[in-house]
């Protein structure tokens, strides 16, 4: 952690931060960052005549009446490299040069309540900036405390702490999540990674500073540190609190799906409450999605999607219907329109499986995922066949945003779901004469394409985007080399040589 340079003298914009004068506005965009070494009270217009370097220059209430006399104030101290004017808001209210401040790089700061005592706060920040920027750091840490690990709360902290500062909580990937979205749009921003408890950061705090001053922005992002602790306690409660959801929602859903033999009426009418009280769909047709960790090409498997970060990408881009972690992976249904007319089964499976592959893809940017769909079912009763057939739909879907359905699993789905690095090799033994005639791997995948097709050479032909004739020469040149797809001695065992291999490149 950077230490702030406490003892460093205050900028124009630190005065404004810090909030030492009450109800203080600045006008002018530039000249924020030039160091306030004194303090100087103008009671009488001769006065500005001879002011020092790096001066905070106040005018009397009367003084500040005559919009000239404010415009030859700005005018003076840009002259004699003054840092800024401070006057009266009441008195500057009807003619505020703020144009004139902003072309001459003087910052004009209108304040609430008595210039003479502005004067004074300036004065004792000026004198004492360590004091000053040490009782900021301790008040915000007061204020932290009292927040408690509340995310809102601790923002509002932050902002009670820093009025002149908007503060954002993002997600890793810069997603809004609480805070002032004006924040994010700053030409300065003070950022600072909130991490978890593998290291990895869960959100990013993001202050606009406002202000350019390399000891300012060190000041914030000391005190955006001391928030550091409390989010990330609210980020480890929401966290447990996701946990048991999940476990809750497991169990209840076995509940549902899988009742007690004799259990009575009373206990399943509890169970269907507490399912009715989480929104799920009960009321049939049912038909059900499956989601899994897509099976990385150098991994045997993948590992679990973390639940919170899936559940909110399911809430933006998913299907509707609950989410929940079930057994090896994770599952959803829905019902149809209530009241509405049930749905063609076909129709209705074929629906919701372009709607789960648009999902898939969606997520797939931060979570490669593969689904699996299945159903109808007729009400809960059944729904737990649903569920089974969509994860084994899903198991053999296997590649990153791709969807099965569970009664179109093919040969080619269910090869695909085994082990291929176990048969690599024996696949490599079985096509060894293939494989030596094959140069540019044409036969093999004019074979495994004919077998998909149930050694059928019109379908194989028009998938390999081939003449017909063209698929009959391949195929006797691989009958020639003791292949023969219509065996059905050999059928078996040359489908899963030829996927394995395929897969393989």
């Amino acid at each position: 952690m950077r230490r702030p340079d406490l003892s460093a003298p205050m900028t124009v914009a630190e005065l404004v931060q810090y909030g030492p004068l009450p109800g203080v506005r600045i006008l002018g965009t530039t000249g924020r960052d030039t160091q306030v070494l004194d303090v100087r009270i103008i009671d009488r217009r001769e006065s500005l005549d001879n002011l020092r370097p790096h001066t905070a220059v106040v005018l009397i209430e009367a003084l500040a009446r005559s919009g000239w006399i404010v415009e030859m104030a700005l005018r003076k101290a840009w002259e004699q490299a003054a840092a800024c004017v401070v006057v009266p808001e009441t008195a500057a209210a009807a003619h505020p040069p703020g144009a004139l401040a902003d072309r001459l790089g003087v910052p004009l700061l209108l304040i609430g309540g008595d210039p003479l005592e502005g004067a004074v706060r300036i004065a004792s920040a000026v004198s004492r900036p360590d004091a000053g920027r040490t009782a900021l750091l301790a008040d915000a840490a007061q204020r932290l405390a009292a927040a408690g690990p509340h995310v809102e709360r601790v923002l509002a902290a932050l902002h009670a702490a820093l009025p002149s500062t908007s503060l954002a909580l993002t997600d890793p990937v810069g997603g809004m999540l609480a805070g002032r979205r004006s924040a994010l749009d700053s030409a300065h921003p003070v950022r600072l990674d909130v991490p978890g408890p593998d290291g990895h950061p869960l959100a990013v705090l993001v202050a606009d500073s406002r202000s350019k001053e390399a000891g300012w922005a060190q000041t914030v992002e000391a005190l955006l540190r001391l928030a550091v602790p409390p989010l990330t306690a609210w980020a480890a409660t929401r966290r447990l609190a996701e946990e048991q959801l999940d476990r809750r929602s497991e169990l209840l859903l076995h509940q549902l799906t899988h009742p007690t033999e004799g259990e009575d009426e009373q206990a399943r009418a509890h169970v269907r409450a507490e399912a009715a009280a989480l929104g799920w769909p009960l009321a049939g047709p049912l038909i059900a999605f499956a989601l899994r960790p897509a099976v990385a090409a150098e991994a045997d498997a993948a590992p679990a999607p973390p639940g919170p970060a899936l559940r909110a990408l399911w809430a933006r881009y998913g299907i509707g219907g609950p989410l929940i972690a079930y057994e090896d992976c994770w599952v959803s249904w829905r019902s149809a329109a209530a009241g509405g007319p049930v749905p063609d089964p076909e129709v209705w499976l074929r629906q919701g499986e372009a709607q789960l592959r648009t999902a898939v893809r969606a997520i797939g940017d931060q979570l490669p995922l593969a689904g699996g769909v299945a159903g109808p079912a007729g009400d809960t009763g059944t729904l737990g066949v649903a569920l089974a057939d969509a994860r084994a739909a899903a198991a053999v879907a296997a590649v990153a945003g791709s969807v099965v359905r569970a009664d179109r699993m093919g040969p080619a789905q269910l090869l695909s779901a085994l082990p291929a690095e176990a048969l690599r090799r024996p696949a490599e033994v079985v096509l060894a004469p293939l494989l030596a005639a094959d140069r540019d791997g044409t036969l093999l995948r004019t074979l495994a394409i004919v077998l998909d097709q149930g050694a059928a050479p019109s379908a194989a032909a028009e998938i390999l985007g081939v003449h017909r004739n063209t698929v009959a020469a391949r195929l006797e040149r691989i009958r020639s080399l003791g292949f023969d797809p219509e065996d059905p001695a050999q059928r078996l065992a040359l489908h899963l040589a030829c996927r394995v291999l395929l897969a393989e490149s």
